[in-house]
């Protein structure tokens, strides 16, 4: 029927309260770490997000305290060369382009927005570099605003677990703004990444050790741990 909703939906609350337990055994990735931290915390989280892609978390925490050492700031960041930027997040992926693109970023934000990273979807997806996921992380992590930030853990796990059925994270984006109530769109990135990377991996996930095995009906997975 149009408008219904997939049954995993009504075993969400229990699913996502025993991930929520799950994921505290695991470090946070590098991107909500900014969210403690004061003013300078939506433009560290839409540089790092910008450094995260292609890129695994680890490399990305490294190269965002390399460059926030040098520039944490918009007005800050544009007195660094390219070639100080690349030296500064090698060997993220894409290293040479992202430079480029950080500066291009912080260039619009002094003429453009005041210094001051924007708190709206359509603004930020004008910035050079900037797509639908480093902009939701921004809304949600920075701003504390609803949005669904997907990549490809919460692309892959959605579809698992039979939440949705698509073929692209921004498919997955929109196709859970039906489906997830809101309440949980804000936390919903963190849990879902920070499980994907240690244990819901893109290859033969450990189901053994998985403490929503009943629930998911795992779909697409051919092999398990």
């Amino acid at each position: 029927m149009p408008g219904t909703h997939p049954p995993i939906v009504a075993q969400l609350p229990q699913i996502l309260s025993i991930l929520r337990k799950e994921v505290r055994q695991w470090k946070q990735p590098i991107v909500g770490t900014f969210a403690t931290q004061e003013d300078c915390a939506p433009f560290k989280i839409l540089i790092s997000t910008v450094l995260s892609l292609r890129t695994k978390d680890k490399t990305t925490e490294e190269a965002s305290h390399r460059l926030f050492a040098l520039a944490d700031s918009p007005e800050t960041m544009l007195k660094l060369s390219v070639s100080q930027i690349e030296k500064a997040i090698y060997p993220v992926g894409f290293y040479r382009t992202k430079a480029r693109n950080i500066l291009s970023i912080c260039r619009d934000l002094i003429d453009r927005f005041h210094g001051r990273v924007p708190d709206d979807m359509e603004d930020l997806l004008s910035l050079r570099g900037v797509g639908r996921k480093t902009a939701n992380l921004v809304l949600t992590v920075g701003y504390n605003k609803h949005g669904i930030c997907v990549d490809t853990h919460v692309h892959r796990i959605s579809n698992r677990l039979g939440l949705v059925k698509t073929k692209t994270p921004d498919e997955t984006e929109q196709a859970l703004r039906k489906v997830l109530p809101k309440r949980y769109w804000m936390t919903y990135n963190d849990i879902l990444v920070c499980y994907g990377q240690n244990l819901c991996v893109p290859i033969s996930p450990f189901c053994s050790r998985c403490k929503i095995t009943s629930f998911c009906p795992k779909k697409g997975v051919t092999t398990s741990r």
